[in-house]
């Protein structure tokens, strides 16, 4: 049965004592104190007392597994601090890459709406034969003002 059972919450301090009358064995009777302490850091401190003469023995356990050394953390700041520059450009190459796509892509979709606007003028022209010169007029600023909206919404920069 364990003394500190698994997940017990932290920090927690546990004692047992330990005796060779328990173990069946002759003898002298020795009884051992065994205290077991977690502190909020997770770290294992034993301690160990004889019950009649008192000498005791003390032992701490840590646990570095996952932790870095303060020279890893040294290095990484290092390291970090000598890509800073390439970390940088890398990054200023990337937001002009995504400029240049969504750019393209938002001139693409004003392409696509220029050509259906076209083509319904195209239609209304091969119904509209007789129309008036103000219908005509008025159909061409139509599309005239869409090309310059649209124009000025995706003009190029150099």
């Amino acid at each position: 049965m364990p003394l500190i059972k698994r997940n017990a919450t932290i920090p927690t301090k546990k004692s047992e004592i330990f005796t060779t009358h328990s173990d069946n064995q002759p003898g002298v009777l020795i009884q051992i104190e065994v205290t077991f302490d977690i502190n909020a850091n997770g770290i294992l401190n034993v301690l160990a007392s004889e019950m009649t003469t008192r000498p005791s023995n003390r032992i701490t356990i840590t646990s570095d597994k996952g932790c870095l050394s303060e020279e890893e953390i040294e290095y990484m700041v290092w390291e970090a601090e000598m890509y800073k520059a390439e970390d940088g450009a890398a990054a200023a190459r990337i937001q002009s890459k995504n400029d240049l796509e969504s750019y393209a892509y938002d001139l693409r979709d004003s392409i696509e709406k220029l050509e259906i606007a076209v083509n319904e003028k195209i239609s209304w022209l091969d119904g509209s034969q007789e129309a008036s010169k103000e219908e005509y007029d008025g159909q061409k600023k139509g599309v005239a003002s869409y090309r310059q909206r649209d124009h000025a919404e995706t003009e190029w920069s150099s």
